[in-house]
């Protein structure tokens, strides 16, 4: 059997973008570098769709033995058909030069149903497109397919001792859209198999189309032309009007045209960076400085998300605290830091993290954050979790204020801040000695992803050094606070 041309995910990635299919046939050594957070998602993925083996319980797995060895995984589901075979995984079909492996392929007494596996919530319309194809390939193998359908994650499902399959996942059927789609499909399929037979890589500027519906592998290359500071960073401008500049050939933020309709925060944006001018609107400022109660309590949270609920009582990707960190300054100027970081024992960190919050945030004082959503939220989750805390949480919740308010609002821009209000963009435009760069964790899904690795057992690196990793990086995210308010007060002073 000869080597397939193109498979179920070339088949979109060359729907999304004809040259990143090209590259990834000829030219891989052009490809990003796989991100940490990437390769997370992709092992969840993996864990997903062996967890949903258990809908179909006892079926045969047909994966290859070499993950290039495509077509022995095509012979061997070939011939558990002809054996009698009712439940088969990772089932392999080629045809017209296209390779389409199922994550699950059953025979119910009306014949073959195939089931494909996904870790998201809901079906997208790049499912029923990668359903589409494979009902292609599977169909013109021979199988006369009954139904087609997405298996995907519940996200109302709540973990109550084992995982229930039945109740985690939801079976969804799409065989009436692919049904629309299929007649596309043979045009499309000879269309990516010329493309790919060209001696060049097909002409494509970049659009809205590099992110959509996935990040392509291939955005460092195909946008070295783009300067890291440009008009795809001003803030709040939507994607439409961005490659509008783009397309009249303007990529610095110093060649838009007055006339450009961009809102004032936008222009100010654009001015600051021309003009290389901080603004500062003292007036709010002394308001926003003057309405603070001490102490202030400078508090941060990290999380941690799975597809599959770890926990009794959690949801598939709620975000779950494992850790905090908490300055907290007095009037008089001294600073003291408090903080929490689970075990990765398998015990349920949350009774453990309310109670040590409780005990370290006091009983006055306010309680800056830096966004007041997200804490505000996981703290609310926190009494859903442990009714019997609700009256100390809610102390803390009302407690709440958002030091992110100033930079949010353009109460003080930098250009240093390239449009961000990000705390990782304003603390080294106020403080270039303070970077995130020297720590080993940098980054909250890097923290997230680390945490969950070792909770799960996953984990290969040095435990004890990597849980002081997670500490020094949750613990700049306040100090952060602590130097950024301390800038506020001397325009107050």
């Amino acid at each position: 059997m000869e080597k397939h041309i193109l498979s179920k995910s070339t088949f979109i990635k060359g729907m999304q973008c004809n040259k990143a299919l090209y590259y990834h046939k000829h030219n891989r050594e052009l490809r990003d570098e796989l991100s940490a957070t990437q390769e997370a998602i992709f092992a969840q993925g993996t864990s997903v769709g062996e967890l949903a083996q258990e809908l179909y319980p006892g079926g045969v797995d047909c994966s290859p033995e070499s993950y290039y060895d495509f077509q022995a995984a095509v012979i061997k589901t070939q011939e558990e058909i002809e054996k009698g075979t009712t439940v088969i995984y990772e089932a392999a079909f080629q045809y017209n030069g296209v390779l389409a492996v199922l994550d699950i392929l059953v025979k119910h007494k009306d014949g073959w149903r195939a089931y494909e596996v996904k870790s998201s919530t809901s079906v997208s319309e790049i499912y029923e497109l990668d359903a589409t194809i494979q009902y292609y390939t599977i169909t013109n193998s021979g199988i006369n397919l009954k139904d087609i359908s997405i298996v995907h994650i519940n996200n109302k499902y709540v973990k109550k001792g084992s995982i229930d399959v039945n109740k985690l996942f939801t079976i969804e059927s799409v065989k009436e859209r692919v049904l629309q789609l299929l007649p596309s499909i043979p045009n499309q399929v000879n269309h990516l198999k010329n493309i790919l037979q060209q001696p060049e890589a097909p002409t494509r500027d970049i659009g809205p189309h590099c992110n959509s519906p996935y990040p392509c592998d291939f955005i460092g290359h195909c946008w070295k032309h783009v300067p890291a500071y440009s008009i795809f960073n001003i803030a709040r401008l939507n994607a439409a009007k961005k490659f509008e500049l783009y397309e009249n050939n303007i990529l610095h933020l110093k060649d838009i045209p007055e006339a450009f309709p961009l809102n004032d925060n936008q222009w100010m944006q654009v001015q600051s960076e021309v003009r290389n001018e901080t603004f500062i609107n003292k007036e709010t400022i002394h308001t926003f400085i003057q309405d603070l109660n001490y102490p202030i309590y400078h508090l941060d949270f990290e999380t941690f998300t799975s597809a599959v609920p770890i926990f009794d009582n959690s949801r598939p990707y709620q975000q779950l605290v494992f850790q905090y960190s908490l300055h907290i300054e007095s009037k008089d100027g001294k600073v003291e830091h408090k903080e929490f970081l689970a075990e990765t024992n398998g015990i349920d960190p949350r009774i453990h993290f309310i109670k040590s919050l409780i005990a370290n945030c006091g009983n006055k004082g306010d309680i800056l954050v830096y966004n007041i959503s997200f804490e505000r939220s996981k703290l609310f989750d926190l009494i859903e979790f442990s009714p019997k805390h609700k009256v100390p949480i809610l102390k803390i919740i009302n407690r709440l204020k958002d030091l992110m308010i100033p930079f949010r609002e353009r109460w003080y821009y930098t250009p240093k801040m390239q449009g961000s209000y990000s705390i990782k963009k304003v603390l080294p435009a106020l403080f270039p000695e303070l970077t995130y760069q020297n720590l080993t964790i940098q980054d909250g899904g890097t923290a997230s992803n680390t945490f969950a690795n070792m909770l799960q057992g996953n984990f290969k690196g040095d435990i004890e050094q990597t849980k002081k990793d997670l500490l020094a990086y949750c613990a700049l995210d306040t100090l952060a606070m602590v130097k950024i308010l301390e800038k506020l007060k001397e325009i107050y002073k």
